[in-house]
């Protein structure tokens, strides 16, 4: 990083790409005061900033790394900003100060990416992208009926913004990236064509730089910075697991489900705990320990499963409901998060009140991590869960630490994936049980080991549907998280919105280019069809389950990988194409790693594939073994049972691509 005074004032450059330009008449730092107001309904925040001022630091004095900004010259300076290796350090030096902007120098022709998980834009230019923690909400799409609806019933209709996954960073197409060390609310506005602009509301920590002289290395160093995760554990590559939530007859339509061909890796059943009715659906009930009415001789169950080589998956979350018998032990102990007058503070799930767990409290933290995942999970017999929420941290509470709960909000997810990882840590399981999470914010690259795209609709929309998480694969990839998977079939079903045959084949065939695949019965399972409901959409997924252990080989080199470089399974077509910018915006299509390229079909009643060959290589269609050029569009035959795959021409695995027109 290269700091230069220029006559007008200073520029900083990274890699010889200059980032920052200052000049009083333009400068590029701003600070000032302002007040919000953040009110939460189950997990959706509605959230107004009142601004009361927005000062220019147009003053800049240089002295060594140090920069002493100040609204005029002859004022008191209100900023400082310390260059440290690759990153700006920042300290206030106005009290007062609670609100911090920065333009960065932008290219009108620029792509950036990033930004955590992202649903609905993969690039992010052209927009503005608050980052909080939340609901991502039902439809995502403020255009459409069933988002208007769910406003409606409930506040729950979300925006394209909208993610359980922020992180403020972003990677530049000028092969750089920028992280912002914070926890606080922030945006990051890529809407004007010569700057971005970065607002959060506080000063942050510092303002991390990266530059590498390609994409692939430039991905290698964030994750080396956020962290990486362990290989896949073997008994993953045995099959798709199995999502059910029947009690003692779950087991029953798994047996029925192998005898029909599906390969089987685990039973994953987050009614392991009971079920609470609602009227949203079936929830669980949240008083985490095996409940052996619903699951009678559970723990034999599991034994017998491990012996077929088939693991047993549960469901954990953050919360205690208070009419279980956790939530006494916890309030006892003062182990959950208070409210204004010290007293515990319950959140409305609908229907039912929980208690949070207080994870800024170190013995409330470890308790959770040993005597619930540990004592009653991993030594229970389960060799995985969905650490679920994350996301609920309401910002009028009291906590153990005293940090802001306004800086805590979006730590939380990051905290709650620690206490996760290491509870499956002090088992030595690290790498052989695992966890899968919604929520996510820097840093929790480090503890959890898989990444699943949260709720989507059942249905194929262009902003909540099969499509979005290719794009949530892609962003939070960029960033570090090697592992992405989804719902099989989506999750929410609501105001009529059911599954088809058509949408249940479609994802089956995308999950089976994915790290791992893992069917889901969504919020209303006896509403909507499941892979056992129709004879053709259950042989149609035993056959995608095949292609999924068919690949297996190639798979384990990409984990292997993943856990060596930092590179993801699901990676972009410019990860290994960064010379052809016809693939920068591409994101309804992904490699699966370097050799393989997906186009799922996420259009409904389609069966024809338009799509768009990077170039530099060959590539050889899956299913017919004709070869294309890359640099052009061309349209394939997509029937059901044939998602449009391609290989290069070059690969070493060309002989198990070609394989698979014999599963």
């Amino acid at each position: 990083m290269k700091l230069d005074t220029t006559p007008s004032g200073f520029a900083l450059s990274i890699s010889g790409r200059q980032i920052l330009a200052h000049s009083a008449a333009a400068p590029c730092f701003f600070v000032g005061q302002g007040n919000d107001s953040i009110e939460m309904h189950r997990g959706r925040f509605a959230i107004e900033g009142r601004l009361a001022e927005r000062c220019p630091l147009a003053h800049a004095k240089i002295d060594g790394d140090t920069i002493m900004l100040s609204a005029a010259k002859g004022q008191p300076p209100r900023l400082a900003v310390t260059l440290e290796g690759k990153a700006l350090e920042l300290r206030s030096l106005d009290s007062s100060v609670n609100r911090f902007w920065l333009r960065v120098m932008a290219d009108r022709d620029e792509h950036v990416w990033g930004g955590g998980e992202q649903f609905s834009y993969f690039d992010l230019r052209g927009r503005r992208f608050p980052l909080w923690s939340s609901e991502p909400g039902v439809g995502r799409d403020k255009t459409t009926e069933i988002t208007f609806k769910a406003d409606a019933a409930g506040q729950a209709g979300g925006d394209y913004y909208h993610t359980n996954y922020p992180q403020p960073t972003y990677i530049s197409s000028a092969r750089y990236a920028l992280h912002v060390e914070t926890s606080a609310y922030s945006v990051l506005d890529f809407r004007e064509g010569e700057f971005h602009e970065i607002e959060v509301w506080s000063v942050p920590e510092s303002i991390e730089l990266f530059a590498a002289p390609s994409f692939v290395a430039l991905v290698e160093t964030l994750s080396a910075r956020f962290g990486r995760q362990p290989p896949l554990p073997e008994w993953i590559y045995n099959g798709a697991i199995i999502g059910l939530k029947d009690g003692a007859n779950s087991f029953a339509r798994l047996a029925t489900m192998r005898a029909a061909g599906v390969k089987v890796s685990g039973l994953w059943c987050e009614d392991w705990v009971g079920i609470r009715p609602t009227a949203f659906g079936a929830r669980l009930f949240w008083d985490w320990k095996a409940n052996e009415t619903r699951y009678p001789g559970l723990r034999q169950r599991i034994a017998e499963l491990n012996d077929q080589g088939i693991r047993f998956l549960g469901y954990v979350n953050p919360y205690l409901c208070n009419d279980g018998v956790l939530f006494e032990e916890a309030e006892n102990a003062g182990y959950f998060v208070k409210d204004a007058s010290g007293q515990t503070a319950l959140i409305d799930f609908g229907e039912f009140h929980c208690g949070t767990v207080d994870f800024t409290n170190p013995d409330a933290a470890a308790w959770f991590s040993e005597e619930i995942i540990g004592k009653r999970m991993l030594d229970y017999g389960l060799s995985g869960w969905m650490a679920d929420f994350g996301e609920y941290l309401p910002v009028d509470v009291r906590l153990a630490s005293g940090i802001d709960a306004r800086l805590a909000h979006n730590l939380w997810p990051t905290l709650w994936a620690e206490v996760n990882a290491k509870a499956v840590a002090s088992r030595g399981r690290t790498g052989e049980a695992v966890f899968f999470m919604r929520s996510g914010f820097t840093g929790v690259q480090k503890w959890c080991p898989w990444l699943w795209a949260g709720d989507q609709s059942v249905d194929f929309s262009r902003h909540d549907g099969l499509v979005t998480v290719i794009c949530a694969a892609l962003s939070s990839g960029l960033l570090g998280n090697a592992y992405h998977h989804s719902d099989i079939g989506g999750y929410t079903s609501l105001f009529g919105n059911l599954r088809t045959p058509e949408l249940m084949m479609r994802w089956s065939e995308m999950a089976a280019f994915t790290p791992v695949m893992r069917s889901h019965e969504g919020n209303r399972p006896r509403d909507n069809l499941q892979l056992d409901g129709d004879p053709a959409v259950l042989e149609h997924f035993a056959r995608m389950t095949a292609i999924y252990v068919h690949l297996s080989p190639y798979l384990r080199t990409l984990s292997l990988e993943a856990a060596r470089r930092g590179l993801p399974i699901q990676r972009p077509l410019f990860l290994h194409h960064e010379d052809d910018r016809r693939t920068y915006g591409i994101q309804d299509c992904y490699l699966y790693g370097r050799d393989l390229l997906v186009a799922p079909v996420w259009q409904a009643a389609q069966d024809q594939r338009s799509l768009y060959l990077p170039s530099g290589t060959d590539w050889i269609h899956v299913w017919t073994g004709k070869s294309f050029a890359g640099g052009q569009e061309i349209s394939v035959a997509a029937p059901l049972g044939r998602p449009p795959a391609f290989y290069r021409a070059d690969s070493e695995f060309e002989a198990l691509f070609a394989g698979l027109r014999q599963v």
